[in-house]
């Protein structure tokens, strides 16, 4: 390894790999396709940034670090430096099949390998005023899904003590809470289920305010009306959309979105046979389960989105035509975006990809 201390990088590319913890960073250096540095650090963008500047004064620094709960404070403290940073998917990362071994360093090492063999290719870094637009959504959809485990505790409690017939289908509900706990009188369990119902009331009260958030945030956005003209995008729908997307005539191309959504399948490629798979599940998984669920009822309305389905759906099942139905339906959103115009019914234009 050589001595960064030392050497001169004037001119020279160096590539940094980084496994991002909450409390720490591991790091690796590579240059001319060796390891010259490797450190392990407190979780401070700062003195990150100011460490690459110090160790490699006068070199073209390149940075990766994989996309997760750190969010993209370390990207910007990182481009204000001067770095070239990119944040990747998880699943952007290659592993070896016989790869058993796996630690911090050896995570941030492969990342500096493929950056220096430039195999990755970074997200799109969302600026902070969309961030900020994202947290009212995001925050919604973390409340309802406690909710919604809060209702699963609260069932398993009655089916523990026998109080839920095994046929038993209904949602749990409040009306369902009371008419359980008015068929015991033990103490102990109402109790426990009293302090779950709590949080559930109080959780209840919390998503309604920023559910009315929400409806004014979508008054002042200039896209929501786009969004909301498509079939199946209904108002929660659309401001998912807009808040995670924007304005989509900032994709390049189609392929650019779908990657970004995670509606792009895998592709087995051999001579002359190409096969594509299940889709790749990198990209946003809020948009993804968005863009199927608007795309199930979009058939329904636009009768072009149906007959793509019914002709497909024979072919390659249910599930796959529906994805398709989704990247259709996105690109069409997108075309409308750049057309400046709300999204067409039976669209015959949209150069998306349709299996």
């Amino acid at each position: 390894m050589k001595n960064t201390e030392q050497a001169s990088y004037t001119g020279k590319e160096v590539f940094i790999g980084i496994d991002v913890h909450k409390k720490s960073y591991s790091v690796v250096a590579r240059c001319d396709k060796e390891v010259i540095k490797k450190w392990t650090m407190a979780g401070s963008p700062k003195e990150l940034s100011q460490q690459l500047q110090k160790c490699f004064s006068g070199a073209i620094i390149h940075s990766v670090y994989e996309a997760g709960f750190s969010g993209f404070a370390l990207h910007r403290e990182l481009v204000k430096h001067g770095v070239n940073n990119i944040v990747v998917h998880a699943a952007a990362i290659e592993i070896a099949a016989n790869v058993r071994v796996k630690t911090d360093k050896r995570d941030a090492q492969k990342m500096a390998v493929l950056l220096e063999a430039g195999r990755l290719k970074g997200n799109r870094i969302p600026s902070e005023s969309e961030e900020q637009h994202r947290l009212l959504t995001r925050t919604r959809q973390q409340l309802v899904e406690e909710r919604t485990a809060l209702k699963n505790k609260i069932r398993m409690k009655f089916h523990q003590l026998g109080l839920i017939e095994y046929d038993e289908n209904r949602p749990m509900s409040h009306k369902l809470v009371k008419e359980l706990l008015s068929g015991t009188d033990a103490s102990e369990l109402r109790i426990v289920i009293q302090a779950y119902w709590n949080i559930w009331q109080k959780l209840d009260e919390e998503i309604c305010k920023l559910a009315q958030a929400i409806k004014e945030q979508a008054k002042t956005d200039p896209h929501d009306a786009t969004y909301r003209s498509a079939p199946g995008v209904g108002p929660l729908s659309a401001r998912i959309l807009a808040n995670e997307l924007g304005d989509m005539s900032q994709f390049n191309n189609e392929r650019q979105l779908f990657s970004y959504t995670g509606l792009t399948p895998c592709e087995y490629s051999s001579g002359e046979n190409i096969r594509r798979g299940h889709i790749s599940r990198q990209g946003n998984s809020r948009l993804r389960g968005i863009l199927v669920e608007s795309a199930w009822r979009a058939i329904k309305k636009d009768r072009a989105l149906g007959e793509f389905f019914e002709r497909l759906s024979p072919r390659t099942g249910k599930k796959r035509a529906i994805v398709a139905v989704a990247r259709k339906l996105i690109g069409r959103i997108r075309a409308a975006f750049q057309k400046g115009v709300n999204y067409q019914m039976e669209y015959q234009n949209s150069q998306a990809i349709t299996a």
